[in-house]
């Protein structure tokens, strides 16, 4: 596999979207912590949600997004809470 859109769960745009924190190889790709990819798409990308660490995680271990964020969301968002990276919780009126 040469290019990042033929990863599982990546397109064109994905290709874009890494190439601003300077992700341009599949090999680049599969050695970065995907949470601080997130951290760092979080900062440069503006509408970068968890749907973007569900797919980073999901193109990393040849999984589609959805079943990542199925099966491993839980832990997904402690780490990200542990980060000060965790969605912000509703706040109840």
């Amino acid at each position: 596999m040469s290019r990042l859109r033929d990863l599982k769960g990546f397109g064109p745009k994905s290709e874009e979207i890494l190439a601003q924190v300077g992700i341009e190889s599949v090999e680049q790709f599969m050695q970065v912590d995907p949470f601080q990819l997130y951290a760092d798409l979080k900062q440069k990308v503006k509408g970068t949600g968890l749907n973007s660490i569900y797919a980073i995680i999901g193109a990393q271990q040849d999984v589609h997004w959805q079943e990542v964020a199925r099966t491993q969301k839980y832990e997904i968002l402690l780490r990200l809470d542990d980060m000060g990276l965790a969605p912000a919780k509703p706040s109840k009126k």
